[in-house]
């Protein structure tokens, strides 16, 4: 598959030089990947990776992997704080870069030697600093560089955040956290659980309701409990803004709102309903 890339200017890259940094670390990076949740290789195959980074000269840059490649090295501004994005994806099945939650990195704290390695668990911590940065307001006490990153982490493993959020960081709105963190600074209370509407989603056509509620549905975020039902219980999805995917041996479901789309695995059957 042919490499496909985009690049974007970020204007906020000048503002952030630490000195001393380039004396210490090398410029080129081998990217460590993390392990993909066997639910997702065992129900989808391989993923395709969209690598997303930030270049020396101030440029973001986007590149998209196949499933084959093994060896991912780039090249990244040693002079400041920046993070790393790696969205896993299968395009096959129509799920695309930023259904799934990605794993990331924060230069320099994830720095072995020449390697930097990518987490799950870092992943939140990326995509917390990429929206600072597109919220960002010409207030330099508030850009991303300058935040206290190790502390952010800390609230994770401390037990300060609720059970909710520890156990799995992709139910909080991070884009609405970095805003107000730009707007008025960073407050830990802010980190909380969106909330969700169980929605009912009925049997599709062709299975039966024993088959649908029997079914083991996994989520977008590596760190989500698989969705199980008993067979006296309704098949309610707990739904945030925007599209809600799970995936499971009886194919996929996405559902947005009150409308749903369901992909039997053997594509032979798609239904909707709205």
């Amino acid at each position: 598959m042919k490499n496909n890339k985009s690049i974007i200017v970020i204007t906020l890259i000048t503002m952030l030089m630490l000195p001393g940094c380039t004396d210490r670390f090398p410029s080129m990076y081998t990217l460590e990947l993390p392990e993909v949740p066997t639910t997702w290789l065992t129900l989808l195959g391989e993923p395709n990776w969209r690598i997303e980074w930030i270049t020396p000269n101030g440029l973001r840059q986007i590149d998209d992997f196949p499933p084959e490649t093994s060896f991912f090295e780039i090249e990244i501004p040693v002079t400041w704080t920046n993070p790393v994005i790696a969205w896993p994806y299968w395009p096959s099945h129509s799920l695309l870069p930023g259904v799934f939650k990605p794993a990331g990195a924060l230069f320099p704290f994830d720095v072995d030697t020449n390697l930097l390695r990518l987490s799950w668990e870092a992943g939140h911590g990326a995509i917390f600093y990429r929206e600072m940065a597109f919220a960002y307001d010409q207030n330099d006490s508030r850009i991303p560089v300058n935040f206290d990153w190790l502390r952010f982490r800390e609230l994770f493993s401390e037990g300060t955040l609720s059970t909710a959020v520890c156990e799995d960081p992709w139910v909080v709105d991070w884009r609405t956290v970095a805003e107000r963190t730009i707007e008025s600074g960073f407050d830990r209370r802010r980190i909380v659980a969106e909330a969700a509407t169980l929605i009912f989603v009925s049997a599709p056509s062709g299975f039966s309701d024993d088959v649908w509620r029997g079914g083991r549905w996994h989520g977008t975020s590596p760190f989500a409990k698989p969705l199980t039902f008993e067979l006296w219980e309704p098949t309610l999805f707990p739904v945030r803004p925007g599209i809600n995917v799970w995936v499971s041996e009886l194919g996929i479901l996405r559902v947005s709102g009150n409308s749903w789309v369901f992909q039997a695995a053997d594509n032979n059957l798609q239904e909707s309903k709205k």
